[in-house]
């Protein structure tokens, strides 16, 4: 656990809105949005909620400079630069370098499931190839392979491999990596993010934080206080949406949450299909009994 941790505490991997084309004007609301009214240190763009294998590169290169452009003077802009083929992954890492972004989210190549040490030298080669710090992305169900607790503690050798988001949802792994590196730890599943701060985690990269990233960071600034009770309360209010959120994929919901509170999300891009109605009258019924 960190005092000022590099990339703050609350940070939400933000969905792109499209009509059917990416809409930057309803992307930049959305991100001041989730600045200034929900109280998020650091936005993470391009990443899996924000659809990025549908996405062109240059539409994430001026997706990336948009959001910059709107809260990059108020909050951090992680780019998500991950694919399955590190010489992409690198230019993407160009890219989001030229316009500006703090860092980069740089997920496990998935498909191909890499071995330890070829994983290692994909995240060592980025982190090379940009002066920006990296989140290493350790998320198994997603990927194929996880990052092993070794290999993790090998990479924070590197002066930019700096955090990770884990969605591993293995505490006591993420604690030996905490305990043996100074690896800023965000949970990268919104229900672990109390649990991951128990064994030293940072904050959160929220999916449901499009919606909760306000009380999260109250939350997560009680337990920090030493107010665990008044953390554990919070967090139980919250848990059927950090839950609920995933009851299908999590940007259909994001998306159908977004739309039922004033904003125009345009849907989806396939493969993916929209939330039907049933589950997003089922989510925003979650948000309501929230009193979100």
């Amino acid at each position: 656990m960190h005092d000022s941790p590099v990339f703050g505490r609350v940070q939400t991997a933000m969905v792109t809105p499209f009509n059917p084309e990416v809409d930057y004007a309803e992307a930049r609301r959305l991100a001041a949005y989730l600045v200034d009214e929900q109280a998020n240190d650091a936005l993470v763009i391009n990443g899996t909620t924000g659809e990025c294998p549908t996405t062109t590169d240059a539409e994430k290169k001026r997706l990336l400079s948009e959001v910059i452009a709107e809260v990059g003077d108020r909050a951090k802009v992680i780019a998500g630069v991950g694919t399955f083929d590190t010489a992409h992954t690198l230019a993407l890492a160009r890219d989001a370098e030229d316009v500006g972004a703090h860092g980069l989210l740089v997920v496990t190549p998935y498909y191909s499931r890499p071995p330890q040490d070829a994983l290692a030298d994909h995240f060592l080669t980025v982190a090379e190839a940009t002066a920006l710090p990296i989140m290493v992305y350790d998320i198994p169900h997603r990927a194929g392979v996880p990052v092993e607790t070794q290999t993790l503690i090998s990479l924070a050798a590197h002066p930019r491999i700096v955090a990770v988001k884990d969605a591993k949802g293995q505490p006591a792994a993420s604690a030996q990596v905490m305990a043996a590196t100074d690896l800023a730890y965000y949970a990268g599943d919104d229900a672990m993010t109390l649990p991951l701060l128990a064994v030293g985690g940072d904050g959160v990269v929220g999916t449901s934080t499009h919606f909760t990233g306000a009380r999260t960071k109250q939350i997560i600034a009680a337990f920090l206080a030493g107010r665990v009770d008044e953390a554990l309360a919070g967090y139980r209010a919250l848990l059927p949406v950090y839950t609920g959120v995933f009851a299908t994929q999590g940007c259909l919901l994001v998306k159908a949450g977004l739309d039922a509170r004033g904003f125009h999300m345009g849907g989806v891009r396939k493969p993916l299909l929209p939330a039907t109605p049933e589950q997003a009258a089922a989510f925003v019924r979650l948000l309501d009994a929230a009193g979100l």
